[in-house]
Protein backbone atom coordinates (compact mmCIF):
# COMPACT_ATOMS: atom_id res chain seq x y z
CA UNK A 1 0.00 0.00 0.00
CA UNK A 2 1.14 3.49 -0.77
CA UNK A 3 0.87 5.23 2.54
CA UNK A 4 2.33 8.78 1.69
CA UNK A 5 3.39 10.59 -1.28
CA UNK A 6 5.83 13.28 -1.37
CA UNK A 7 5.57 15.68 -4.35
CA UNK A 8 8.53 17.07 -6.08
CA UNK A 9 8.48 20.90 -6.20
CA UNK A 10 10.31 20.30 -9.99
CA UNK A 11 10.58 18.63 -13.25
CA UNK A 12 12.45 17.21 -15.04
CA UNK A 13 14.97 16.33 -12.18
CA UNK A 14 15.43 12.95 -12.81
CA UNK A 15 16.12 11.97 -9.43
CA UNK A 16 18.37 8.86 -10.08
CA UNK A 17 20.09 7.08 -7.00
CA UNK A 18 19.13 8.13 -3.09
CA UNK A 19 21.79 8.04 -0.41
CA UNK A 20 21.71 8.32 3.61
CA UNK A 21 23.00 11.11 5.21
CA UNK A 22 25.93 10.43 7.66
CA UNK A 23 26.34 8.24 10.77
CA UNK A 24 24.85 4.96 8.83
CA UNK A 25 28.22 3.78 7.83
CA UNK A 26 27.52 0.42 9.75
CA UNK A 27 23.98 -1.69 11.07
CA UNK A 28 24.91 -2.71 14.58
CA UNK A 29 23.01 -1.22 17.40
CA UNK A 30 21.82 1.83 17.33
CA UNK A 31 22.69 2.80 14.38
CA UNK A 32 19.60 2.63 12.08
CA UNK A 33 17.66 5.29 13.98
CA UNK A 34 20.09 7.39 12.94
CA UNK A 35 19.02 7.37 9.58
CA UNK A 36 16.93 10.74 9.52
CA UNK A 37 18.32 12.59 5.98
CA UNK A 38 17.90 11.36 2.57
CA UNK A 39 20.06 13.29 -0.02
CA UNK A 40 18.72 13.07 -3.28
CA UNK A 41 20.82 14.23 -6.07
CA UNK A 42 19.31 14.80 -9.39
CA UNK A 43 20.77 13.71 -12.92
CA UNK A 44 19.31 15.96 -15.15
CA UNK A 45 18.88 19.26 -13.13
CA UNK A 46 22.19 18.65 -11.32
CA UNK A 47 19.64 20.04 -8.06
CA UNK A 48 20.08 18.39 -4.61
CA UNK A 49 17.37 17.50 -2.40
CA UNK A 50 17.96 16.61 1.41
CA UNK A 51 14.38 15.08 2.68
CA UNK A 52 13.60 14.50 6.45
CA UNK A 53 12.55 10.72 7.03
CA UNK A 54 13.24 11.39 10.83
CA UNK A 55 10.83 13.95 12.32
CA UNK A 56 7.55 11.51 10.59
CA UNK A 57 8.97 8.20 8.90
CA UNK A 58 5.68 7.92 7.48
CA UNK A 59 5.86 11.40 5.95
CA UNK A 60 8.96 12.53 4.41
CA UNK A 61 9.03 16.47 3.65
CA UNK A 62 11.74 18.37 1.90
CA UNK A 63 13.95 20.09 4.30
CA UNK A 64 16.86 21.69 2.24
CA UNK A 65 17.35 22.35 -1.24
CA UNK A 66 20.48 23.24 -3.25
CA UNK A 67 19.58 24.43 -7.11
CA UNK A 68 21.69 23.50 -9.91
CA UNK A 69 23.41 27.53 -10.13
CA UNK A 70 24.95 26.87 -7.00
CA UNK A 71 26.30 23.95 -7.72
CA UNK A 72 27.52 25.19 -11.38
CA UNK A 73 29.18 28.24 -10.18
CA UNK A 74 31.15 26.74 -6.84
CA UNK A 75 32.07 23.39 -8.17
CA UNK A 76 31.71 23.60 -12.20
CA UNK A 77 30.08 20.30 -11.87
CA UNK A 78 26.94 18.59 -13.00
CA UNK A 79 24.69 15.87 -13.68
CA UNK A 80 24.61 14.55 -10.20
CA UNK A 81 24.87 10.75 -9.81
CA UNK A 82 25.30 8.96 -6.81
CA UNK A 83 25.82 9.88 -2.87
CA UNK A 84 27.22 8.16 0.30
CA UNK A 85 27.82 9.83 3.27
CA UNK A 86 32.18 9.85 4.25
CA UNK A 87 33.99 8.95 7.60
CA UNK A 88 34.68 12.53 8.11
CA UNK A 89 30.83 13.09 8.61
CA UNK A 90 30.48 15.24 5.32
CA UNK A 91 27.83 13.81 2.60
CA UNK A 92 30.09 13.01 -1.21
CA UNK A 93 28.10 13.30 -4.32
CA UNK A 94 29.41 11.99 -7.49
CA UNK A 95 29.10 13.71 -10.95
CA UNK A 96 28.69 12.86 -14.53
CA UNK A 97 29.55 16.64 -16.30
CA UNK A 98 30.22 19.75 -15.83
CA UNK A 99 27.14 22.78 -16.26
CA UNK A 100 27.23 22.52 -20.42
CA UNK A 101 27.23 18.60 -20.22
CA UNK A 102 30.70 18.05 -21.26
CA UNK A 103 32.10 14.76 -19.64
CA UNK A 104 33.84 15.52 -16.24
CA UNK A 105 34.17 13.27 -13.32
CA UNK A 106 34.72 14.21 -9.82
CA UNK A 107 32.48 14.99 -6.48
CA UNK A 108 30.92 17.66 -4.95
CA UNK A 109 30.70 17.64 -0.94
CA UNK A 110 27.99 18.36 1.40
CA UNK A 111 28.44 19.50 5.27
CA UNK A 112 27.14 16.47 7.49
CA UNK A 113 25.37 18.67 9.97
CA UNK A 114 24.04 21.50 7.88
CA UNK A 115 23.98 20.01 3.99
CA UNK A 116 25.75 23.45 2.79
CA UNK A 117 27.31 22.97 -0.38
CA UNK A 118 31.09 23.09 0.19
CA UNK A 119 32.41 22.71 -2.80
CA UNK A 120 34.86 19.73 -4.80
CA UNK A 121 36.42 16.66 -3.31
CA UNK A 122 38.79 15.94 -5.26
CA UNK A 123 41.82 18.52 -6.64
CA UNK A 124 40.28 19.95 -9.76
CA UNK A 125 43.28 19.25 -12.30
CA UNK A 126 42.69 15.51 -11.35
CA UNK A 127 39.34 15.32 -12.32
CA UNK A 128 38.30 12.13 -14.64
CA UNK A 129 36.74 12.30 -18.25
CA UNK A 130 33.49 10.67 -16.66
CA UNK A 131 32.03 10.00 -13.61
CA UNK A 132 29.13 7.95 -12.05
CA UNK A 133 29.56 5.55 -9.05
CA UNK A 134 31.84 5.59 -6.40
CA UNK A 135 32.59 3.37 -2.81
CA UNK A 136 35.45 3.24 -0.24
CA UNK A 137 37.00 1.24 2.31
CA UNK A 138 38.30 3.69 5.24
CA UNK A 139 40.48 1.10 6.89
CA UNK A 140 42.49 0.59 2.92
CA UNK A 141 42.06 4.32 2.85
CA UNK A 142 40.94 3.86 -0.59
CA UNK A 143 37.75 5.13 -2.90
CA UNK A 144 37.34 3.33 -6.11
CA UNK A 145 34.73 5.44 -8.90
CA UNK A 146 33.56 4.50 -12.28
CA UNK A 147 33.30 6.39 -15.75
CA UNK A 148 29.57 6.95 -16.90
CA UNK A 149 28.86 8.76 -19.92
CA UNK A 150 28.71 12.36 -21.13
CA UNK A 151 25.70 13.84 -20.50
CA UNK A 152 25.26 16.31 -23.52
CA UNK A 153 25.31 13.47 -25.97
CA UNK A 154 23.72 10.42 -23.57
CA UNK A 155 20.66 12.88 -22.81
CA UNK A 156 19.85 12.23 -26.22
CA UNK A 157 19.11 8.48 -26.25
CA UNK A 158 21.46 5.55 -27.52
CA UNK A 159 23.06 5.68 -30.29
CA UNK A 160 25.46 3.10 -32.39
CA UNK A 161 27.08 6.44 -33.96
CA UNK A 162 28.39 7.05 -30.37
CA UNK A 163 30.31 3.75 -29.93
CA UNK A 164 34.12 5.08 -30.20
CA UNK A 165 33.63 8.60 -29.73
CA UNK A 166 34.11 9.15 -26.14
CA UNK A 167 30.95 9.02 -25.25
CA UNK A 168 30.92 6.12 -22.81
CA UNK A 169 33.25 5.76 -20.09
CA UNK A 170 36.29 3.28 -19.88
CA UNK A 171 38.18 3.84 -16.87
CA UNK A 172 38.32 2.62 -13.34
CA UNK A 173 39.92 5.15 -10.64
CA UNK A 174 40.86 4.53 -7.45
CA UNK A 175 41.89 7.60 -5.07
CA UNK A 176 43.80 8.11 -1.94
CA UNK A 177 41.01 9.05 0.49
CA UNK A 178 42.13 10.96 3.15
CA UNK A 179 44.82 13.18 0.49
CA UNK A 180 41.42 12.90 -2.09
CA UNK A 181 44.06 12.56 -4.79
CA UNK A 182 44.38 10.08 -8.40
CA UNK A 183 45.94 7.28 -7.10
CA UNK A 184 45.80 4.41 -9.95
CA UNK A 185 43.59 4.26 -13.45
CA UNK A 186 42.25 0.98 -15.33
CA UNK A 187 41.20 0.61 -19.16
CA UNK A 188 38.45 -1.67 -19.03
CA UNK A 189 37.82 -1.63 -22.81
CA UNK A 190 36.96 0.90 -25.01
CA UNK A 191 33.29 1.40 -24.77
CA UNK A 192 32.61 -0.97 -22.11
CA UNK A 193 30.63 1.81 -19.52
CA UNK A 194 31.92 0.65 -15.61
CA UNK A 195 28.93 2.01 -14.15
CA UNK A 196 28.16 0.30 -10.55
CA UNK A 197 31.00 0.08 -8.12
CA UNK A 198 30.71 -2.41 -4.91
CA UNK A 199 32.73 -3.22 -2.29
CA UNK A 200 32.72 -6.59 -0.47
CA UNK A 201 30.77 -5.39 3.13
CA UNK A 202 33.27 -6.20 5.20
CA UNK A 203 35.48 -3.38 7.03
CA UNK A 204 38.86 -5.34 6.41
CA UNK A 205 38.64 -6.34 2.48
CA UNK A 206 40.19 -5.32 -0.25
CA UNK A 207 37.84 -6.42 -2.53
CA UNK A 208 35.20 -5.35 -4.80
CA UNK A 209 33.17 -5.65 -8.33
CA UNK A 210 32.54 -3.37 -10.88
CA UNK A 211 29.89 -3.60 -13.88
CA UNK A 212 30.32 -2.71 -17.41
CA UNK A 213 27.18 -1.97 -18.77
CA UNK A 214 28.29 -2.02 -22.99
CA UNK A 215 30.47 -4.89 -22.51
CA UNK A 216 28.32 -7.11 -20.30
CA UNK A 217 32.01 -7.63 -18.14
CA UNK A 218 32.07 -7.42 -14.74
CA UNK A 219 35.58 -6.99 -13.29
CA UNK A 220 36.85 -7.65 -9.78
CA UNK A 221 39.29 -5.06 -8.30
CA UNK A 222 41.29 -6.15 -5.07
CA UNK A 223 44.80 -5.38 -3.59
CA UNK A 224 47.28 -7.70 -3.48
CA UNK A 225 48.66 -9.44 -0.20
CA UNK A 226 51.37 -6.83 0.57
CA UNK A 227 51.27 -4.85 -2.41
CA UNK A 228 50.25 -1.02 -1.99
CA UNK A 229 49.10 -0.81 -5.85
CA UNK A 230 45.63 -2.12 -6.73
CA UNK A 231 44.54 -4.89 -9.42
CA UNK A 232 41.95 -5.69 -11.94
CA UNK A 233 40.53 -8.98 -13.34
CA UNK A 234 37.60 -10.10 -15.30
CA UNK A 235 35.69 -12.61 -13.67
CA UNK A 236 32.45 -12.46 -15.23
CA UNK A 237 31.65 -11.89 -19.39
CA UNK A 238 27.81 -12.14 -20.18
CA UNK A 239 27.26 -12.32 -24.02
CA UNK A 240 25.61 -10.57 -26.33
CA UNK A 241 22.59 -11.77 -28.29
CA UNK A 242 22.70 -11.98 -31.98
CA UNK A 243 19.39 -10.57 -32.97
CA UNK A 244 16.78 -9.00 -35.69
CA UNK A 245 14.36 -6.17 -34.94
CA UNK A 246 16.78 -4.34 -32.52
CA UNK A 247 18.56 -1.24 -32.98
CA UNK A 248 21.36 -3.13 -33.79
CA UNK A 249 22.22 -6.59 -34.86
CA UNK A 250 24.11 -7.61 -31.23
CA UNK A 251 21.94 -6.91 -28.55
CA UNK A 252 24.89 -6.33 -25.52
CA UNK A 253 24.06 -7.69 -21.62
CA UNK A 254 23.86 -3.89 -20.24
CA UNK A 255 24.66 -5.07 -16.58
CA UNK A 256 22.69 -1.65 -15.28
CA UNK A 257 23.15 -2.50 -11.27
CA UNK A 258 25.05 -4.87 -9.09
CA UNK A 259 24.71 -5.69 -5.13
CA UNK A 260 26.59 -7.63 -2.77
CA UNK A 261 24.83 -9.61 0.10
CA UNK A 262 25.45 -8.56 3.71
CA UNK A 263 27.61 -11.44 4.40
CA UNK A 264 29.26 -11.11 0.96
CA UNK A 265 28.34 -14.82 -0.04
CA UNK A 266 26.41 -13.39 -3.15
CA UNK A 267 26.52 -10.85 -6.06
CA UNK A 268 23.56 -9.74 -7.19
CA UNK A 269 22.98 -8.01 -10.85
CA UNK A 270 20.38 -6.85 -13.51
CA UNK A 271 20.54 -7.09 -17.12
CA UNK A 272 18.59 -4.07 -18.58
CA UNK A 273 18.10 -5.07 -21.77
CA UNK A 274 18.41 -8.72 -21.70
CA UNK A 275 15.70 -8.83 -18.95
CA UNK A 276 16.99 -11.39 -16.25
CA UNK A 277 18.44 -10.66 -12.95
CA UNK A 278 21.74 -13.47 -12.20
CA UNK A 279 22.82 -14.40 -8.87
CA UNK A 280 26.12 -15.37 -8.42
CA UNK A 281 28.05 -17.01 -5.38
CA UNK A 282 31.15 -15.45 -4.52
CA UNK A 283 34.38 -17.34 -3.19
CA UNK A 284 37.45 -15.35 -2.33
CA UNK A 285 39.91 -15.24 -5.20
CA UNK A 286 37.46 -17.39 -7.76
CA UNK A 287 35.69 -16.58 -10.61
CA UNK A 288 31.67 -16.40 -9.22
CA UNK A 289 29.60 -18.92 -9.69
CA UNK A 290 26.07 -18.66 -11.31
CA UNK A 291 23.34 -20.15 -9.33
CA UNK A 292 20.05 -18.34 -9.72
CA UNK A 293 18.39 -16.71 -12.64
CA UNK A 294 15.20 -14.72 -13.51
CA UNK A 295 13.63 -13.05 -16.36
CA UNK A 296 11.57 -10.15 -15.30
CA UNK A 297 11.36 -8.40 -18.48
CA UNK A 298 13.53 -6.79 -21.37
CA UNK A 299 13.66 -7.00 -24.88
CA UNK A 300 14.34 -9.88 -26.11
CA UNK A 301 10.50 -11.39 -24.65
CA UNK A 302 8.76 -14.10 -26.90
CA UNK A 303 6.08 -12.51 -28.83
CA UNK A 304 7.91 -9.17 -29.33
CA UNK A 305 9.39 -7.11 -32.03
CA UNK A 306 12.87 -8.43 -31.46
CA UNK A 307 13.96 -12.12 -32.49
CA UNK A 308 17.17 -13.88 -31.43
CA UNK A 309 19.21 -15.12 -34.11
CA UNK A 310 21.87 -16.47 -32.01
CA UNK A 311 22.13 -17.63 -28.30
CA UNK A 312 24.78 -18.96 -26.51
CA UNK A 313 23.07 -18.98 -23.42
CA UNK A 314 19.50 -19.50 -23.59
CA UNK A 315 17.43 -22.50 -25.87
CA UNK A 316 14.38 -20.07 -26.65
CA UNK A 317 12.98 -16.64 -25.55
CA UNK A 318 11.57 -16.16 -22.24
CA UNK A 319 8.24 -15.66 -21.98
CA UNK A 320 6.78 -12.33 -20.40
CA UNK A 321 6.75 -11.64 -16.65
CA UNK A 322 2.42 -11.62 -15.19
CA UNK A 323 2.69 -10.53 -11.48
CA UNK A 324 -1.20 -10.90 -10.25
CA UNK A 325 -2.80 -10.74 -13.86
CA UNK A 326 -0.53 -7.34 -14.63
CA UNK A 327 2.19 -7.74 -17.38
CA UNK A 328 4.98 -6.06 -15.90
CA UNK A 329 6.88 -4.08 -18.86
CA UNK A 330 11.10 -2.87 -18.93
CA UNK A 331 13.80 -4.22 -18.03
CA UNK A 332 15.81 -4.42 -14.54
CA UNK A 333 17.61 -1.30 -13.47
CA UNK A 334 18.02 -0.91 -9.90
CA UNK A 335 18.41 -3.22 -6.78
CA UNK A 336 18.37 -3.16 -3.39
CA UNK A 337 18.68 -6.40 -1.10
CA UNK A 338 16.92 -6.53 2.38
CA UNK A 339 19.82 -6.39 5.42
CA UNK A 340 18.46 -10.09 6.28
CA UNK A 341 19.70 -10.99 2.63
CA UNK A 342 16.15 -12.73 1.63
CA UNK A 343 14.41 -9.83 -0.25
CA UNK A 344 15.71 -8.93 -3.60
CA UNK A 345 13.49 -5.65 -4.83
CA UNK A 346 14.16 -4.16 -8.28
CA UNK A 347 12.59 -1.25 -10.40
CA UNK A 348 12.37 -1.11 -14.39
CA UNK A 349 13.43 2.00 -15.21
CA UNK A 350 16.94 3.62 -15.72
CA UNK A 351 17.16 6.69 -17.67
CA UNK A 352 14.28 8.60 -18.65
CA UNK A 353 15.79 9.17 -21.86
CA UNK A 354 16.61 5.45 -22.39
CA UNK A 355 13.20 4.06 -21.51
CA UNK A 356 11.44 6.32 -23.98
CA UNK A 357 13.45 5.10 -26.54
CA UNK A 358 13.81 1.46 -25.58
CA UNK A 359 10.77 0.85 -23.19
CA UNK A 360 8.02 3.33 -24.12
CA UNK A 361 5.25 1.01 -22.50
CA UNK A 362 6.97 1.82 -19.15
CA UNK A 363 6.39 5.93 -19.84
CA UNK A 364 3.42 5.40 -21.18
Amino acid sequence: QVIHRLPMPNLKDELHCAGWGPACGCFESGAAAKRTKLVLPCLISSRIYVVDVGSQCRAPRICKMIEPVDVFWKCNKGYLAVTHALPDGNVLVANMGDAAGNGKGGFVVLDGETFELKGNWENECEAPPTGHDFWFKARHNVLVSSAGMVPRVAGRGFSPDDFKKGVFGRRLNVWNLSCRSLTQCFDLGEDSLPLNVRFLHSPDAAEGYVGCALSGAIFRFYKPCEANNWAVEEVIRIPAKDVTGWIMPKMPAFIADLVISPDDRFLYECNWLHGDIRQYELSRGCKPRLVGQVFVGGSILRGGPVSVCRDEELKSQPEPLVVKCKRVYGGPATLQLSLDGKRLYVTNSFYSTWDRQFYPSVVK
